[in-house]
Formats: C-alpha cells, structure tokens, sequence
C-alpha cells in the first residue's frame, strides 16, 4: 500500500480543517495510508511571494527533511504545491529536493494523475448544481485546466474529477479571471481586490448556482467574505467536502 503524507497549509488548518479531514477521508477511501506528520508548518510561499528568501529557506528546507521519504505527499491547495513544486529552486538547500519535488501534488491532480478518475469511488448522488472557481495557481502554474489565453484543446483534470460524483452539475465560469485574492494583493490593493472578487461571484449567480467550490480555500476565503458582507446567499466549500459527502 502506497503511503501519502497528507500536508496542511496554514490557513486550512487554522480555518477551514474541514477541507483537510475531507481531504484525508478521500485519500482513505481510494486505498491509500494517509499520514500526518506532525511538525509540519507553513510551506514558505509568503515568504518567497514576497521576495523573503532568507526568511523562506529554513520554511522549505524544513518541508524537504519532513516529507521527502513518503511515496507522495498530497495538499487540499493548488497555490502550496505550485510553491513546494516549482518555487523552492534557489531557495531550498536541501540536496534530496529536485527528486523529491515530483511526488508532490494537489488533491484532485493527484486523484487525475495517479488514481486515475475511472477508478475514483463516489457513490452517492449529490443532486446539486455547483460553481467552479478555478484559481489562477491551479490554471497557470500547475494546470490543471487550460488557461483561456493557450490555444490548445480544453482540458480540466478538476472538473474530470468532480464529474464522477453522481448527479453532482458542474458549472464553470465563462472568465477564468483572478478572484482578486493574491495574499498580499489583497491587503495592497484592497479596493481592486475585492472588485475582482464581486465579478467572479456575479459570474456565478449568473449561472444559477448558489454553491462555489474550488480548490483553493484561500481564493474561495476571499470570496466568502465578500459574499457574506454584501449578503449574498452563497456557500462556498473546497472540492474535497463535495467528494468526501459522495464516499460509500
């Protein structure tokens, strides 16, 4: 039996665990011995986002020593794995980090690439209509959908997924534009920041969906709020609770 290091990120296990536990049951539920190392803690990304590479070198080499020696390591985040996968060149130190760095993925890449979706096991019927948000990280940096600007054919490993839940709609977005999220954008920028949020939640209720789900908390945090102060009726939840509420 495979053994998969489940990693956490910070803000998930500070305000959504319910992602990482749903995350777990799914791991479970396909075969797989799910681990939990404790020790772990934040990855580095707002560190290195931020140009701190000083400051993120320990985060990362601290990653490497922790997980390196699991068959795979999975996250309920596209934006941790794009850090860990491809922003950790000239930061780690660590020598066992570029044959390590392939065994890291997001949950539903992971479910795509390496389960392979005719082999997912949900079985009970959602019946609901749900939102796709797909965030910039998750199209542009580990692509796991076609980014509208790449004229190649349409793909996405997340939607392929979600499409094996029974009576589970999904519904994308006709702009895979950014939420406005982007850490410390948000904090800078707050105004633009939350225009951008308000456009793809507009984009949304126009399809009729009272649900968003994504696969980055962080960018779905951000849009909860504003929902919530606007008073807009709409729940927001990670792919994985979705897939967890599906298992036998």
């Amino acid at each position: 039996m495979a053994q998969v290091a489940l990693f956490v990120p910070c803000y998930i296990d500070d305000f959504y665990p319910e992602a990482a536990e749903a995350t777990l049951r799914v791991l479970e539920a396909h075969g797989f011995e799910v681990v939990f190392p404790e020790g772990q803690s934040c990855c580095g990304q707002p560190f290195i986002n931020n140009g701190l590479i000083r400051e993120a070198r320990g985060l990362a080499d601290r990653f490497v020593a922790l997980f390196a020696s699991f068959d795979y390591v999975v996250a309920p985040s596209s934006s941790c794995v794009g850090a860990v996968r491809y922003r950790y060149e000239g930061v780690v130190s660590d020598a066992r980090y570029p044959a390590f760095r392939g065994r890291v993925f997001e949950l539903c890449e992971f479910l795509h690439d390496v389960v392979g979706v005719e082999n997912l096991r949900f079985v009970k019927p959602l019946n609901r209509r749900v939102g796709l948000h797909n965030s910039c990280h998750a199209l542009r940096e580990l692509m796991l959908a076609r980014p509208s600007e790449l004229r190649v054919e349409p793909f996405s490993k997340i939607e392929a997924v979600l499409k094996r839940v029974p009576g589970l709609e999904v519904v994308l977005s006709s702009r895979d534009e950014c939420c406005g999220f982007g850490g410390s954008f948000s904090v800078d920028e707050t105004a633009v920041s939350a225009m951008m949020g308000r456009d793809r939640i507009a984009d949304h209720l126009a399809n009729g969906v009272d649900v968003m789900a994504g696969v980055d908390m962080s960018c779905l945090m951000h849009m909860e709020g504003l929902a919530k102060r606007d008073g807009t009726p709409m729940r927001f939840v990670h792919v994985a609770e979705l897939m967890a509420e599906s298992l036998a």
